[in-house]
């Protein structure tokens, strides 16, 4: 309850932040990636209260367990608390992508666990494994991309348009599988090997479209927070050297390719003025993005 309590507050100066977005001028709300509807197919997929409460079950239940097995990371942990900061600075722009957003009770926690992955659930609850902050030694930009991959997921309702693609007989068996196949397929002390296996073999891969519109949303997210873009490109380029030598739970779910980092190039153009907008430089004449070096293995 103690670790409830404090998330909340220090999350809640995002509610603030978001509210005063909302008198952000035009411009500033309407370039960037463009806004495009939702698929209808959600709505096959169970209702979104339905989704909501048994995203929260769910996620509870991880963290029960999680905790049990002393895998869970403290609130005065530095990386936890970067994560929340990261979380803090986009959670204001997800409106812009699904309005219900500015009422969901945001959730960030930090898994002790040397696995290459993170998600963020229905509703905003959002989990980082420690290993794909060492293993790739994602500077704050790179984790701003991941994580707003991430929550552009559950803005777009990717897991319930799944679950509505699936057309499961069920809507309860629809709203369990959806959801938990897609975030709980790996046990958060689970070796790298072992929780590889379990992610190829449960995880809930989104298609290619999700993905592709992840990326772009995580990008104008990114952006508005005053992240670099370009970062994107530079993460993704590590996930793919990293998984030529130690093949990464995280890409089991998150296809990887010379195809996705050009399709983000290719909307650079739409996000840079943004970003250059958000850290008061000039769009003309950006410095060049620094990531961090691979650990040595």
């Amino acid at each position: 309850m103690k670790k409830s309590k404090t998330l909340t507050a220090t999350l809640a100066l995002a509610s603030l932040c978001a509210s005063l977005c909302a008198g952000l001028p035009a411009a500033a709300q309407d370039d960037g990636i463009p806004v495009t509807r939702m698929s209808r197919l959600r709505g096959l997929g169970g209702d979104a209260r339905q989704f909501d409460q048994q995203s929260k079950l769910q996620y509870d239940q991880m963290l029960a367990q999680a905790h049990q097995k002393d895998a869970v990371a403290t609130d005065r942990n530095p990386q936890l608390i970067r994560l929340r900061a990261i979380a803090q600075r986009l959670i204001p722009f997800t409106k812009r992508w699904n309005p219900d957003s500015a009422n969901w009770k945001w959730e960030v926690n930090l898994l002790n666990s040397p696995t290459v992955n993170a998600f963020c659930m229905p509703g905003g609850r959002i989990a980082f494994y420690n290993g794909i902050l060492v293993k790739l030694n994602l500077t704050d930009d790179e984790v701003a991309m991941v994580m707003g991959h991430e929550i552009a997921h559950a803005l777009r309702e990717h897991a319930r348009e799944q679950a509505g693609k699936n057309a499961i007989t069920s809507v309860g068996a629809r709203i369990f599988g959806a959801i938990g196949s897609a975030y709980f397929g790996v046990d958060p002390r689970l070796g790298d090997a072992a929780a590889g296996a379990v992610a190829q073999g449960a995880a809930l891969s989104f298609s290619r479209d999700d993905e592709s519109e992840a990326d772009l949303v995580g990008l104008d997210l990114a952006a508005r927070a005053g992240f670099d873009p370009r970062a994107g490109i530079a993460l993704w380029q590590k996930m793919g050297a990293v998984n030529k030598s130690q093949p990464l739970p995280f890409l089991s779910t998150h296809p990887s390719g010379s195809k996705r980092i050009e399709d983000m190039d290719k909307n650079m153009y739409l996000v840079l003025p943004v970003y250059a907008r958000a850290r008061g430089l000039d769009p003309d004449n950006l410095p060049p993005y620094r990531s961090l070096a691979l650990p040595k293995s």
